[in-house]
């Protein structure tokens, strides 16, 4: 694809995401509250959040097949309403597919989600990489955006119907109106989560154009990876958190999010150094030269990064009397954000508008683990928990140096041998220091393993 195309498929799927993300209001992550408490309230649980995703995806892809200037509005340009058709339906089969990520860890198969998650991913890559192989236009990656929809949502079908049998004729609007009295206030949340993540994008692909908006876009590039490893770690612990929520254990909870942090740090940590010293190949490599100017916007936005080892998702769903902290938190910071893009985003440009998103974003995380810390009952004593995150940081500087000899030594060959050059001097010092120091023990094991006093295990 051009820059242009580039840019109107990533405009596709930034209202796809942003959908996915805004009208459930956080309905599906009940799953996580109600399942363990209320076990034989199940069916009525399960239907009830089907239902809201079918409803709210429903909504959305019929006023996109009604009404397709809806995109010319959003983004001061005419050339995605041709595809407003294909985007409805992608977001009405996505918001009710992506249930089936939830459901199995808040059922407690942790194998089975696992499995699940893994399947997802590799069947979307496959399909998405399908339609690129053979076909290449944005008409035909939105087809395989449906297909695949279509897909995990038939998954869904035939794993409720095995876990939860006859659940359809489960209705019960009393626990609807509790889960909505739970999740709205996340959702709520998570709606201004959105303003954060994704309202710079609406801003800059309004005043740029689709072509600039493909450099900004790739500049804010969310690694798959990391995305997948934080995403299933978030679904693991917010289950027990609340359980160890509900038996008033804190410290336990304290020791479950250190150990979380440090398992995230093995990988956070070398990403975030070897992509500062070899980004720039990385990007060409990936993207070729004519993506090259996203490099200041992609070292900026990797700041964040290794923030992403504070897991404080499972907090503030497990703790429910604080989600209204975290609404007027993100209410005000949202503020900020919105008067500060919409007076400034023509005059500060690219960079400087993926500079107030991440400083919004590590002002946010910074609140909440200053909050959660005192909720917790946290003291200085409990800073040796961060003993070997700050290890694993050495290790990863130390492997980083080493690269960036390599870099300015390979500087001048194509950007692939840089890369190669880099990254094997990156990964065989990283190893050699987690080694030499005997930090092998943090190298990823599954969280479910580690049982807690309070009954926390896998099955």
């Amino acid at each position: 694809m051009d820059r242009v195309e580039y840019g109107l498929y990533k405009q596709a799927f930034l209202i796809v995401t942003t959908a996915m993300t805004v009208l459930p209001l956080g309905v599906g992550m009940s799953a996580f509250y109600f399942l363990p408490r209320e076990k034989t309230r199940q069916r009525e649980t399960v239907l009830n959040i089907v239902l809201f995703h079918v409803a709210v995806g429903g909504l959305a892809c019929g006023a996109l097949v009604l009404y397709p200037s809806i995109l010319i509005v959003i983004f001061g340009d005419a050339r995605l309403a041709p595809y407003a058709a294909w985007i409805g339906v992608t977001i009405l089969f996505w918001i009710t597919g992506a249930f089936l990520d939830m459901l199995p860890v808040a059922h407690d198969e942790i194998r089975l989600a696992s499995a699940f998650i893994i399947g997802i991913q590799a069947s979307r890559a496959l399909i998405f990489v399908g339609a690129v192989l053979f076909f290449g236009t944005l008409r035909s990656l939105l087809a395989a955006a449906v297909l695949h929809g279509a897909i995990q949502t038939v998954a869904l079908a035939c794993y409720l119907q095995s876990r939860f049998a006859g659940f359809w004729r489960a209705w019960n609007p009393r626990i609807l109106r509790d889960q909505l009295s739970y999740a709205i206030p996340l959702g709520a949340a998570g709606i201004l989560v959105i303003v954060q993540t994704d309202l710079h994008n609406y801003f800059v692909s309004n005043h740029y154009g689709p072509s600039l908006f493909a450099v900004y876009a790739l500049g804010t590039l969310q690694l798959p990876l990391m995305g997948l490893i934080q995403e299933a770690t978030n679904s693991v612990l917010i289950t027990r958190v609340s359980i160890l929520e509900k038996h008033n254990e804190p410290h336990e909870i304290v020791l479950l999010l250190a150990r979380a942090a440090r398992k995230l740090a093995v990988v956070y940590f070398p990403v975030y150094v070897f992509l500062m010293v070899a980004g720039r190949e990385f990007i060409r490599v990936l993207f070729t030269a004519r993506f090259a100017d996203s490099w200041p916007i992609f070292a900026t936005n990797l700041t964040l990064l290794p923030l992403g080892i504070l897991l404080l998702d499972p907090l503030y769903r497990a703790f429910e009397q604080e989600r209204y902290f975290l609404l007027r938190l993100r209410v005000a910071l949202a503020a900020v954000l919105i008067l500060t893009l919409g007076l400034f985003t023509a005059r500060i440009g690219l960079l400087g508008v993926i500079a107030v998103v991440v400083i919004i974003g590590a002002t946010e995380r910074a609140v909440m683990a200053i909050h959660f810390a005192r909720l917790l009952g946290v003291t200085a004593r409990d800073a040796v928990l961060l003993r070997d995150i700050g290890k694993l940081a050495i290790a990863a500087l130390a492997a980083g140096s080493a690269a960036e000899v390599v870099r300015q030594f390979l500087l001048g060959q194509s950007a692939l041998a840089v890369l190669a050059g880099c990254g094997a001097t990156f990964g065989l010092v990283y190893l050699a220091a987690v080694y030499l120091a005997n930090w092998a023990r943090w190298l990823p094991v599954p969280l479910a393993s580690k049982a807690t006093s309070a009954g926390v295990s896998s099955r």
